[in-house]
């Protein structure tokens, strides 16, 4: 199994910030938000190499921090997209197709945004996910109909596949989201590559969901504990706080 961890954006609304420190290597209570990325999928079984996929801009940043954070249970390679600037990014599923393409990816897939930060293991993604042997999405409940209206609402039918998708909602039904964590099995990552071919939207990574649902079975896993998405200062902020206390 490999790992594509999503660290291409510019993050601009988190200026000035991230205009020189990309936005997964902010600190959020000591370390770098891909740090928690890293550590809770570090329980999953069997994964072999991990790729984080950057920008010409912070691919030498990312280089560094590779170079302090050692595992021994997998491989760990920067890929650089190339891109200098908000014009000239690929979008997340056009850098995961980037990797797909320029590494010559043939296994099960895990993809994962690198500023997910997550409270608890994900190892029951893992074991789900292979249980399954079919694309799984990981999902969150915001408990609000007003917040979800910022993500994306998501229904099921009882064995937790999904039968609706749809990116921010202005009616929406449901609470729970799909989040940036996703299950790519081997069989279906010529799928993707269809899509890209396609010329559909390559930017928000739940598209891809939203064309693959109708196609294939898509399953759903709830994510335990506390989830950030962080998108703006005050949401950092928030996590910051949270995950010190945590750890206290």
């Amino acid at each position: 199994m490999n790992v594509i961890i999503l660290a291409a954006g510019y993050a601009t609304r988190l200026y000035p910030l991230t205009r020189t420190t990309p936005k997964p290597l902010l600190p959020v209570a000591g370390k770098p938000m891909i740090n928690y990325v890293l550590d809770n999928l570090a329980p999953i079984a069997g994964i072999e190499r991990v790729y984080v996929v950057t920008n010409a801009k912070f691919a030498g940043q990312f280089q560094r921090w590779a170079d302090g954070y050692r595992t021994a249970r997998c491989s760990l390679t920067i890929v650089n997209d190339g891109t200098t600037d908000e014009g000239s990014k690929l979008g997340a599923i056009g850098d995961i197709h980037f990797v797909l393409t320029r590494q010559n990816v043939d296994a099960d897939l895990i993809v994962v945004a690198g500023d997910n930060l997550f409270s608890q293991s994900l190892g029951g993604f893992g074991e789900f996910c292979r249980a399954k042997n079919a694309p799984v999405l990981a999902v969150y409940d915001v408990g609000n109909l007003e917040e979800i209206k910022k993500y994306s609402a998501i229904s099921t039918d009882a064995e937790g596949r999904i039968t609706s998708f749809e990116e921010k909602p202005k009616a929406p039904a449901s609470t729970v989201t799909g989040i940036a964590l996703y299950y790519y099995p081997r069989a279906v990552l010529p799928l993707i590559k269809q899509y890209v071919a396609e010329g559909n939207n390559l930017d928000q990574p739940g598209r891809l969901v939203q064309w693959l649902y109708p196609r294939v079975p898509f399953y759903t896993w709830p994510v335990p504990g506390l989830w950030f998405d962080i998108g703006a200062k005050e949401a950092l902020e928030e996590a910051d706080r949270v995950f010190a206390a945590l750890q206290e």
